[in-house]
């Protein structure tokens, strides 16, 4: 009974707190009092004082890092010296607000550069000035690190199924599909596991079709895009460049960076190529 009230409390609490941020008409008023103006164009928000000087803009991003996993954040830029953009973190006042909620919720409760008064120049410098960080959960800081690790590898699949490091052959891929060639991606229903082989033709491990696995030699197992929600989008087949990045960051072995990538001759059913 305790906790009922006490969420029925946190709840009221809360969307008496929304009320006071509102937007109408492009005016931003806090407690009725009008104190800045914004203009959403081009995927931009710009936020201007009351007689229409622009002075910031919030653009919100939303991208995939590697696989699965999403990063959502704003970028902030001042109009009237913009030699730095700052990413940051976003709240919103509730599970269901839209961007242009969250950019005026932003600014006002996590930023402090819109208060009672206006725009506040002064914060609005001052958050320049500090460049705050962002606070990113563990999983999503994993898959920045997965990412720069991917980025130096510069991996791509040639036409015919040979996987590429910074354009120099690292393996290839055997099993290949009808349709390898005319689709990047793994979309054929089929029983037979796609192989992957190193340059010197030791088996690295293989994708299993039927469950969207990995699997590497050594029995180390990944399923490639799992079901997702929120703004991301269910991405049912990987592309075989993906299966080659997540089997590169599996096995560390399979490709290492240095200067200079160092690699054997890629032998393929038995012909030197």
């Amino acid at each position: 009974m305790q906790k009922g009230i006490l969420f029925f409390l946190i709840i009221i609490s809360s969307f008496f707190c929304g009320q006071n941020i509102k937007i109408k008409r492009g005016i931003v008023s806090l407690e009725g009092i009008h104190v800045a103006k914004m203009l959403y164009k081009s995927g931009e928000y710009t936020f201007m004082d009351l007689k229409e000087t622009p002075i910031f803009t919030v653009k919100f991003v939303d991208k995939s890092i590697v696989d699965s996993v999403r990063d959502s954040y704003i970028k902030l830029n001042r109009i009237y010296n913009r030699e730095k953009t700052l990413d940051l973190d976003y709240i919103s006042p509730s599970a269901f607000s839209g961007e242009e909620k969250s950019a005026v919720y932003t600014c006002f409760k996590a930023l402090k550069i819109i208060d009672e008064r206006g725009i506040n120049i002064k914060n609005l410098d001052e958050l320049f000035q500090n460049n705050p960080k962002r606070k990113l959960d563990n999983k999503t800081k994993e898959a920045y690190t997965t990412r720069s690790k991917i980025d130096k590898l510069n991996i791509t699949v040639n036409n015919v199924g040979e996987i590429l490091s910074n354009g120099v052959p690292v393996g290839y891929f055997t099993n290949l599909p009808v349709s390898f060639g005319s689709e990047d991606t793994i979309s054929d229903k089929t029983f037979v596991d796609i192989e992957i082989y190193d340059a010197k033709s030791k088996y690295i491990g293989k994708y299993i079709t039927t469950t969207k696995q990995l699997k590497t030699a050594n029995g180390k197992t990944y399923t490639l895009y799992r079901e997702m929600s929120g703004r991301a989008s269910i991405l049912k087949f990987p592309t075989y460049k993906a299966i080659a990045e997540r089997m590169a960051i599996l096995d560390p072995n399979f490709i290492k960076v240095k200067e200079k990538i160092e690699v054997g001759e890629v032998v393929k059913d038995g012909i030197i190529k």
